[in-house]
């Protein structure tokens, strides 16, 4: 690899990028060849990043701050039409990062919430976003009632989702169902309580 050639490292959930960021970039504005810049993560949440170097060690802690892959020089801001020079390929030709939606039931039945109804369009939409899709889809239930029959309830509610997903347009897709009944609550709750949140399918795309 020449040294004209820059990597992106974008916080902790964008670490396991880096292999596939390796784009050939310019060197900054009186810059070292190789460096790194640190983005922020999908979720706006910003992490740190250690360069470590022949020349020393550099802490990245700013949004879009660069340093030296030799570690022998200051962080430096890394402007945006930069940004986009350097790496905007890379970022392009990056995996978009998983998304979670929870899709909540009325009590005692399979029936959405008029709320998370309307996100199923939603879910469509950002599915077809993607190159290639593989979804999982879990079902959950409240402690109201027997454990085995929220077992079979928090399938049913799972399954029923992804056949409205595929009405409406859901493409192609490697698609995990499972159920996990009241084994996993979303607010911890004794057994006998109607926990709205609890009542719910988890739908991930990735």
């Amino acid at each position: 690899m020449s040294g004209r050639h820059g990597r992106l490292i974008g916080g902790f959930l964008m670490l396991t990028l880096v292999a596939l960021m390796a784009a050939c970039a310019s060197p900054p504005t009186r810059g070292p060849g190789s460096y790194a810049v640190l983005l922020p993560n999908a979720d706006g949440t910003l992490g740190r990043v250690m360069i470590r170097g022949p020349g020393g060690e550099q802490m990245l802690t700013l949004a879009q701050s660069g340093a030296s892959l030799r570690g022998d020089a200051p962080a430096f801001a890394v402007g945006q039409e930069q940004l986009a020079r350097d790496f905007g390929a890379a970022m392009a030709a990056a995996p978009l990062p998983p998304e979670q939606f929870l899709l909540y039931f009325e009590s005692g039945g399979s029936n959405l919430t008029p709320e998370s109804r309307a996100l199923l369009p939603k879910i469509v939409e950002r599915a077809r976003a993607r190159a290639a899709l593989d979804l999982s889809v879990i079902g959950h239930s409240d402690t109201v009632g027997k454990a085995d029959l929220n077992e079979s309830l928090s399938l049913k509610r799972a399954t029923m989702i992804v056949e409205q997903l595929r009405a409406i347009g859901l493409p192609d897709a490697s698609i995990a169902i499972e159920s996990h009944g009241e084994r996993n609550l979303l607010v911890p709750t004794a057994d006998e309580v109607a926990e709205p949140r609890n009542r719910r399918v988890e739908v991930t795309l990735r």
